[in-house]
């Protein structure tokens, strides 16, 4: 598959991959991981542009807070917590 997108919204992308299934990150986790640990904004932004929902898994990034934040695939909110659920993320 070639994904389209900026240099940073692929770097983000391309981390979200290695998440596996069943466990979860925060947004500032993943800015840190990726060397950019100011941006967990610019992550959340990069995850709601994200194109490639479920294959690319932004639905195992959630707010510092514990909160689930945005999805931006098909269904929503509710589909990211369904997903997590499927996953067996404790949620």
């Amino acid at each position: 598959m070639i994904l389209k997108g900026t240099k940073f919204q692929l770097k983000v992308w391309k981390y979200l991959k290695t998440i596996p299934k069943g466990k979860i990150k925060t947004y500032k986790q993943v800015a840190i991981s990726i060397k950019r640990p100011k941006s967990a904004r610019a992550v959340a932004n990069a995850c709601a542009k994200n194109p490639y929902t479920p294959k690319i898994p932004c639905h195992r990034v959630i707010r510092s807070d514990g909160a689930l934040g945005g999805y931006s695939g098909r269904g929503g909110i509710k589909q990211k917590l369904k997903l997590l659920r499927s996953e067996k993320v404790a949620i």
